[in-house]
C-alpha cells in the first residue's frame, strides 16, 4: 500500500450559485450555501488530497463526517475548502477540514475516509445488488 504523508494538505474553491444554495427559505436574498454542499465539498477536498498518494486502482470512500456549519455564505461569494491529513491507520485516513468564505470561517471539523481497491469494491457491490432482498 502507498505511503500517505501526515500533514499533506489540499484545497478547493467553490463559487456559491443557485445549484449549491438552499432553496427552502422562501426569499431569494436569503439563499446561502447549503450544509449538504459544504459537507460534500469538504469530502471531495479530502479525497483529492489523498488520491495522488494512492497506488493505481485505489481510491477512497467516506466513512465518517463530524463537522459544524458555523456561518452562512450567500450566493455569489467564493468558499475555500481546506483539508489536512492528520492520521493514517491501515486503510483509514483522518482529515481536519475547514471552509472559509471571503469574510470568515464557515465550517470546520474532521472527516475519515477508507482506502479501497476500486475493482474489488465494484465486485462486492455487484454481489450485494444481486442478493435477494429480505
Amino acid at each position: 500500500m502507498a505511503e500517505i504523508p501526515i500533514g499533506a494538505k489540499g484545497e478547493m474553491k467553490l463559487l456559491v450559485t443557485s445549484e449549491s444554495a438552499t432553496n427552502f427559505l422562501g426569499m431569494e436574498g436569503a439563499r446561502v450555501l447549503s450544509t449538504p454542499h459544504m459537507i460534500g465539498y469538504m469530502e471531495r477536498t479530502c479525497r483529492d488530497t489523498a488520491l495522488p498518494h494512492l497506488d493505481a486502482g485505489f481510491d477512497t470512500v467516506g466513512t465518517q463526517v463530524n463537522v459544524s456549519h458555523l456561518a452562512a455564505t450567500p450566493i455569489g461569494m467564493t468558499v475555500t475548502f481546506q483539508a489536512e491529513i492528520t492520521a493514517v491507520d491501515g486503510r483509514r485516513i483522518q482529515f481536519r477540514v475547514e471552509a472559509r468564505d471571503e469574510k470568515e470561517k464557515i465550517g470546520e471539523g474532521t472527516h475519515e475516509r477508507a482506502i479501497v481497491n476500486v475493482a474489488r469494491f465494484a465486485t462486492r457491490l455487484a454481489g450485494k445488488k444481486a442478493e435477494p432482498r429480505p
